[in-house]
């Protein structure tokens, strides 16, 4: 989960779905990535952010959307990028009864300790990469636990 669901939880989305593919386990997994803000409800993801997942062979369909109650009850984890989104999301959660999902930030799986994955929204190309790079780290790392 990121603020507008265009650059940072779309990428951790399309490489943990080609991750769970490449392991053969993905019918164990709803994979899906969302929004705190409304903002860009659904958009594609930032051109940058479909380019950086080309280059890597993988390509995503995503529409940008919002968190609902429904997901507080339906996943098992809301992995999210930053220390706003897990506030606004513990917030959020507070608010919703049977709460299931356990509620991180992404990079708490990160062997690096990179434990922040910044919005390169402002960024250039170079710094996409450095997000598809954590993610590729943080969620092989979150696969292996939860396996």
């Amino acid at each position: 989960v990121s603020i507008g669901n265009i650059c940072r939880s779309p990428i951790a989305e399309a490489v943990f779905r080609k991750l769970v593919t490449d392991e053969k386990v993905e019918n164990k997994w709803m994979t899906d990535s969302a929004a705190v803000s409304d903002w860009n409800v659904g958009r594609s993801p930032d051109p940058r952010a479909l380019s950086c997942l080309r280059n890597h062979g993988i390509e995503t369909a995503h529409k940008a959307r919002q968190v609902t109650k429904d997901d507080f009850q339906t996943f098992d984890y809301i992995l999210c990028m930053d220390e706003s989104n897990l506030r606004d999301l513990k917030r959020k959660s507070n608010q919703v009864k049977d709460c299931k999902a356990k509620i991180e930030l992404l990079g708490a799986y990160d062997p690096q300790k990179q434990l922040i994955i910044e919005d390169p929204y402002y960024g250039n190309e170079k710094d996409f990469e450095t997000v598809y790079e954590q993610c590729v780290r943080c969620c092989k790392a979150f696969l292996e636990k939860s396996h």
